[in-house]
């Protein structure tokens, strides 16, 4: 018999095989994000009270990376086609109970399979317009952590040099400083030897004008 068979399906894959827990488990997630957008889906299994959100949030992920790794589908183009999850092997385990009797334990086991689909150009119009008209948009992680790091890096931009600001000091500026001071110290006490040298000098002239002022003086009684 020739045909396509049952599982294929339109979309991009991934499969997580030997899940350790039962395919009930599993099924109970995958139901809720079935159909949804990515976006939407990875909000459903951050919220979710279930351990199965946690390995089935790592299989989302890793069908949206194969998608833009592989087909370079853009994550916000991308929503959860299928999703289903088949029983896998059973361990069976013993438990000893009394009047040596054994009682067995069966871990479950599964396999998950997710598939994304691309949303068509008519579709993704729609929710784009939907979203414009309710004010929102998509929460998309990647895209709302590309937005923080673009407002971080502009409130964190080098601000315009000031020209005012302070020259870092080294020791050639210590050393310049220095000489500099003592140029300063050397002129002020050249400065305090003239003005010594100043006062002496007027002094001693108004000495002499002084005792020539007392001989005109004398000379003037004589006559």
């Amino acid at each position: 018999m020739t045909g396509t068979k049952t599982n294929e399906r339109p979309g991009v894959r991934a499969q997580h095989r030997h899940a350790r827990m039962s395919a009930s488990k599993a099924r109970l997630v995958l139901d809720l994000i079935r159909g949804k957008s990515v976006a939407e889906a990875r909000t459903i299994l951050q919220f979710s009270e279930r351990d199965a959100a946690t390995t089935i949030a790592k299989v989302l992920d890793s069908a949206v990376a194969n998608a833009a790794n592989n087909n370079d589908i853009p994550p916000e183009e991308l929503f959860v086609a299928t999703a289903y999850a088949d029983e896998g092997p059973t361990m069976k385990r013993w438990r000893p109970r009394a009047r040596g009797r054994a009682t067995r334990i069966r871990k479950r086991t599964c396999h998950i399979t997710l598939i994304v689909g691309r949303y068509s150009v008519e579709e993704f119009d729609q929710i784009r317009s939907r979203q414009a008209e309710s004010g929102r948009t998509a929460p998309d992680a990647s895209a709302a952590r590309a937005k923080r790091v673009a407002s971080s890096r502009k409130s964190g931009a080098a601000p315009a040099e000031d020209t005012t600001a302070e020259e870092p000091v080294t020791d050639e500026v210590v050393a310049d400083q220095v000489a500099a001071d003592e140029v300063v110290a050397d002129q002020a006490a050249t400065d305090e030897v003239v003005a010594d040298d100043s006062a002496e000098v007027a002094d001693e002239a108004q000495a002499s004008d002084a005792d020539d002022a007392d001989g005109e003086t004398e000379k003037k009684d004589e006559d």
